[in-house]
């Protein structure tokens, strides 16, 4: 089971049984290369026979490396003795090594890991923390992907072991542990986080882990979901960014595709990635500066501008100026604008 607070890491994909296989060539590896060793040197004597052949060597060399050393071959010279101290007692002890691998192993394995994460925490910063990891925390983390968020810039933290485990799956890391508490949020680095994203099941645990993430971090952006429209106002002046009532939004998508059929599919469409249509935020195009909202190829729903959100009908917009941000309707497919050749040269259109 695992512990509470710990760090999963995506694991290496190395199959057991590519470990056990490498495990016995390195065991048999070491047998042949002592069995060539004792073969080529003069100095041994067998006492059946006197003569030490190939056979003779493996023989000598598994009873050596196993420790069991029967005494019928034995170097009888000088050089045979100080060839079988200082090369075959090496090998022994190698050979031994890898017949206790699997302590070994753990011991490096956990050695190995803990080093990661202490690596992990230290170059960790303007990442994502996604609080649950049920449908709503999953499908924020697939938009995050598909808007080009690094995999490693994405951590994952659910009281349950086995969605930490599942995230671990999919290249995420992961924390294990109830996000109310302040040292869980602090495992999950929330404190050098660009943004946290609360999606846990129940409201109030919302309320609760929006106080803390706020507590520890005072600039991040703090994005949580709700399922009651009447917890909004609260979760917001817990600290969020922006809250988002889902059963709400639900309802109404439910209830205009109802009313509107194509206008439900219209909904649809844009909330679906990678097709269709979808909703963007970019910067203004040098070509779009000193233009209106309508007079540029995508549909404004909004401009951000020094910080402020003005929505398309504000009356302050005027004209688009360098360093404004637009919210925009687009094709799914679209590039990003890239200059003309006669708008890299300055000139107009």
């Amino acid at each position: 089971m695992a512990m509470e607070g710990s760090v999963r890491l995506p694991a290496s994909d190395v199959h057991p049984l590519n470990r056990i296989a490498r495990r016995l060539l390195i065991a048999v590896g070491l047998l042949f290369l002592a069995a060539a060793i004792i073969w080529l040197s003069p100095g041994y004597n067998d006492a059946v026979d006197g003569e030490v052949t190939f056979w003779d060597a493996l023989y000598m060399s598994t009873v050596s490396l196993s420790t069991t050393g029967y005494g019928d071959i034995t170097p009888v010279t000088p050089s045979a003795r100080a060839l079988h101290t200082l090369l075959i007692t090496p090998l022994r002890v190698l050979f031994l090594i890898v017949l206790i691998g699997t302590t070994v192993e753990t011991l490096a394995t956990h050695t190995r890991e803990q080093f990661r994460i202490n690596r992990w925490r230290k170059t960790l910063r303007d990442h994502t923390v996604v609080v649950g990891y049920g449908v709503k925390g999953r499908r924020a983390i697939a938009t995050l992907l598909d808007h080009g968020v690094p995999r490693d810039k994405i951590v994952v933290v659910d009281p349950n072991q086995y969605a930490a485990a599942e995230a671990t799956d999919k290249g995420l890391s992961a924390i294990v542990g109830d996000a109310t508490r302040a040292e869980i949020l602090s495992r999950a680095e929330v404190p050098v986080a660009k943004r946290v994203v609360i999606a846990a099941d129940r409201d109030d645990t919302n309320v609760l882990v929006t106080l803390t993430a706020r507590q520890l971090n005072a600039t991040a952006e703090i994005n949580v979901a709700v399922r009651e429209a009447e917890n909004v106002q609260l979760v917001r002046h817990s600290g969020a960014t922006t809250v988002v009532p889902s059963s709400d939004a639900v309802g109404r998508i439910l209830g205009l595709s109802a009313i509107s059929p194509p206008l439900g599919h219209v909904l649809e469409d844009l909330l679906a990635t990678g097709e269709g249509m979808e909703v963007a935020e970019r910067e203004v195009a040098p070509r779009e500066e000193g233009r209106t909202t309508k007079q540029i190829d995508d549909v404004v729903l909004a401009v951000i501008r020094d910080g402020n959100l003005l929505p398309f009908h504000s009356p302050a917009i005027g004209h688009l100026v360098r360093g404004d941000r637009i919210i925009v309707v687009r094709s799914a497919e679209k590039l990003p604008w890239a200059p003309r050749e006669d708008e890299a040269t300055g000139e107009d259109d």
